[in-house]
């Protein structure tokens, strides 16, 4: 028995014990919520290891550990909202207990010196504040498993593992239909037996609910998208512009193009020719590429058009950023929408990724609407609405014809844009749609 005390206190006094909190991840990012855990306690833990997924207004992110050591204690719960700075879990950081062999692989080169943690670059130790949740009081810890298998963790989306989450199901019992395997939102519900449409009720302690109702908290994605069109709508006094045109020509010069070898691999459709019309009206009209800057009491107006692609994604609406879109050739603006409407839907887009648009397009078309007043994404002056293209009959000098048609709504903040400014863009684009060639010529 005094063997085993004298054994506890040499390990006690090899280790630390360090508080990873959640750094600040950038954007003016405030809080985040917890998605999964990648570790478990009694878990060794290498530098820079992944420990989990955090879901920020931006993006899903893994966080890489700061410190080398064995995992103590997880301090956050999935779908708990974690502000800025709050501890996420504790190591135990230091030299190894006796008997403890070196985890393979690893060198000795990571393990700390003089007495210092191994830490991840930007982050660095420090004295870490008192957890709220060790203040509530916490039941006693059992000592780590340092002979702990690693647990395999299934590959799965985002949206799969809160879906997992919801219904109760395990993750490593579901086979993945995705790309490589990975597992889908789909896949979970496979699993659970259902196809998603009725309702779930998840209470505090995970058991279903005959209420006739659902609730369902508020958080994530959902979340930021409801406080981001909240503040957009009662910030910016919305107006919107209709206008429906004949994109015939658009639609034959997106199949010619498509057969060129400048386009092998890009991912061309209609919204290109759409996003490079828009890119063309705001060299006319820059004040659809501006914003209003209350506390300066200013008007900003932006050199570069960094275009945000709304798309849909199993978290929520998100809005990736094309950069320096005007500077862009028409075969890598097409692969540059694509890429970054790909990155959103699969949960590969970092925050910074998502965040620094100047003006917005959505593609509404691809639901089979017609159109729609789409709500400004806030700091932006103007977002431009795509119906679906139809064959609709159509007066062509004089004489009824069938053509594709679409339908455009452009939404702008009337602070910024006078109706004519508006008006005037949105007949800019049914001309570059009705007749793209003149104005592409040289740009392909």
């Amino acid at each position: 028995m005094s063997q085993s005390v004298e054994l506890s206190q040499s390990v006690e006094l090899s280790q630390s014990v360090e508080e990873f909190r959640l750094p600040d991840l950038g954007e003016g990012l405030t809080e985040g919520e917890w998605v999964s855990w990648s570790v478990q306690t009694g878990d060794r833990l290498e530098l820079n290891q992944v420990i989990g997924e955090v879901e920020t207004a931006k993006a899903t992110v893994e966080l890489p550990s700061p410190f080398a050591g064995t995992v103590a204690e997880l301090l956050a719960a999935p779908g708990e909202t974690i502000p800025v700075g709050s501890p996420l879990l504790r190591i135990a950081v230091g030299a190894a207990p006796q008997g403890d062999t070196q985890t393979p692989g690893r060198s000795t080169a990571e393990a700390p010196s003089e007495g210092r943690p191994a830490v991840l670059v930007g982050y660095g130790p420090g004295a870490a504040p008192v957890s709220r949740r060790a203040a509530r009081g916490r039941p006693p810890e059992t000592a780590p498993d340092h002979d702990a298998v690693p647990v395999h963790r299934p590959d799965a989306k985002p949206g799969a593992r809160r879906e997992a989450a919801l219904r109760g199901v395990d993750l490593s019992d579901v086979p993945g239909t995705g790309p490589g395997g990975v597992i889908t939102t789909e896949d979970v519900r496979r699993a659970a037996g259902t196809d998603g449409k009725e309702a779930v009720e998840h209470t505090l302690n995970g058991s279903a609910s005959t209420s006739p109702t659902t609730r369902v908290p508020i958080r994530g994605v959902r979340k930021r998208t409801a406080d981001a069109v909240t503040r957009s709508a009662f910030t910016a006094p919305h107006a919107t512009v209709f206008l429906t045109c004949d994109v015939t020509g658009t639609v034959d010069l997106v199949t010619r193009l498509r057969s060129e070898p400048a386009f092998d691999g890009r991912h061309l459709t209609a919204l290109t020719i759409v996003a490079r019309a828009l890119i063309r009206a705001i060299a006319d009209e820059p004040s659809l590429n501006s914003r209003w800057d209350d506390a300066a009491g200013e008007i900003v107006v932006h050199r570069d058009v960094h275009l945000g692609i709304a798309a849909a994604t199993p978290d929520g609406l998100k809005v990736p950023v094309v950069r320096d879109t005007a500077r862009l050739p028409l075969p890598d603006l097409a692969g540059a929408i694509a890429e970054a409407a790909d990155r959103a839907r699969t949960g590969r887009a970092s925050p910074a990724e998502l965040t620094g648009s100047t003006v917005s397009v959505t593609n509404i078309g691809v639901f089979g609407i017609e159109a729609g007043t789409p709500i400004l994404n806030p700091g932006e002056a103007a977002i431009l609405a795509v119906g679906a293209i139809a064959d609709r009959p159509w007066v062509i000098d004089g004489a009824l014809a069938v053509r594709k048609v679409v339908s455009l709504s452009l939404s702008f903040d009337h602070r910024l844009v006078d109706g004519e400014q508006a008006g005037r863009a949105l007949a800019g684009i049914g001309r570059f749609l009705g007749d793209p060639v003149p104005a592409l010529l040289g740009s392909v």
